[in-house]
């Protein structure tokens, strides 16, 4: 028996030794990166256990269990700390681990305003100093490849502030722009009120980014969304603006004359019916909501007022007198 304990001991202790060895020479040992410098985002609420995973599967480890007993045995397990890294040449587990739990994060932000086209968008990640500009050369579709995604850009990134690590590169923000637009357009749609004239999530977020560009007013949302959905139901053209702006690119010259509303292109709402083919800007979640959520009204019309605000009406008559009132100045 007490031979048997001791092997026992001694092959506990030969384990341990082997364990030991084993997660020295794990942290010591430098993983190489697939470029020059790679990004890692962690993101909030991700346990130790996650993170290791995702280490794994960003080849930035050689598997997830040694690098969470390492955090675990130098007692950091909760401090893991979220946010973009960025990583250059070789890295150790230990030094990953060091970064992680300082979180040493050289952050700068990029703004994406509710309203902005992507041609937009990608000036200001053009500009943005602190950006790597891996795709400044490449065409829209080209973009859309590397992002996995087909179609138009219009419309498919979510307008907010998004910060990073100086040095990380726009597809990276691009890419996290593109799924946080994708959640939330779906937790929307899942809550969308009934009997809504639209087939397919992207046509709401048409419709939103009809509404985005109509109003600047956040209250007005729904009414705005009312009335051009009104209009959809009993087969009405939408006859908005925006759209006719959007379709004339960059031959608007600031003002929208009566050629141009007779002047046929697919997002001439004048011309044609439903709702234009994709988006005409980035809508923010008021927007969305305001789309999937409108008012219940018989409006379909509204007028501006001239304060920002607009006058909705339920028929042509009511809509001729709030013209005459509101844009010819006459009582």
């Amino acid at each position: 028996m007490f031979k048997l304990i001791k092997s026992l001991f001694f092959l506990a202790f030969v384990a341990i030794l082997a364990a030991t060895g084993w997660l020295a020479y794990f942290a010591a040992t430098p993983v190489s990166l697939a470029q020059t410098s790679q990004e890692l985002e962690i993101k909030h609420g991700s346990s130790l256990r996650s993170v290791a995973r995702q280490l794994a599967d960003e080849n930035l480890v050689v598997e997830p269990w040694s690098f969470e007993l390492l955090v675990r045995l130098l007692g950091k397990a909760n401090e893991i700390k979220a946010g973009n890294y960025l990583l250059e040449g070789e890295i150790t587990p230990y030094r990953l681990f060091l970064k992680l739990t300082r979180g040493d994060v050289t952050q700068s932000q990029v703004v994406f305003i509710e309203g902005w086209t992507f041609r937009q968008m990608r000036k200001a990640l053009d500009d943005h100093p602190a950006i790597r500009h891996a795709t400044l050369n490449l065409s829209e579709q080209e973009v859309l490849r590397q992002l996995e995604v087909e179609g138009s850009a219009e419309g498919l990134f979510f307008p907010d502030t998004y910060y990073f690590s100086s040095g990380m590169s726009d597809l990276s923000i691009l890419k996290r722009a593109y799924r946080i637009m994708q959640t939330r357009l779906n937790e929307a749609w899942s809550g969308r009120a009934s009997d809504l004239p639209y087939a397919t999530p992207y046509q709401a977020l048409t419709m939103a980014s009809i509404i985005e560009k109509e109003t600047g007013q956040a209250g007005e949302r729904p009414m705005i969304a009312s009335v051009f959905i009104n209009r959809l139901r009993i087969g009405m053209r939408l006859q908005t603006d925006p759209t006719v702006i959007y379709g004339l690119g960059e031959t608007y010259d600031g003002n929208l004359h009566k050629r141009d509303l007779l002047g046929d292109t697919p997002y001439n709402t004048y011309t044609r019916s439903g709702l234009p083919p994709t988006p005409i800007a980035m809508p923010g979640w008021e927007s969305i909501q305001a789309a999937l959520h409108p008012a219940k009204s018989s409006a379909l019309y509204f007028v501006a007022k001239g304060n920002g605000t607009h006058y909705f009406s339920g028929s042509l008559t009511e809509h001729n007198r709030a013209v005459s009132r509101y844009q010819l100045n006459r009582p």
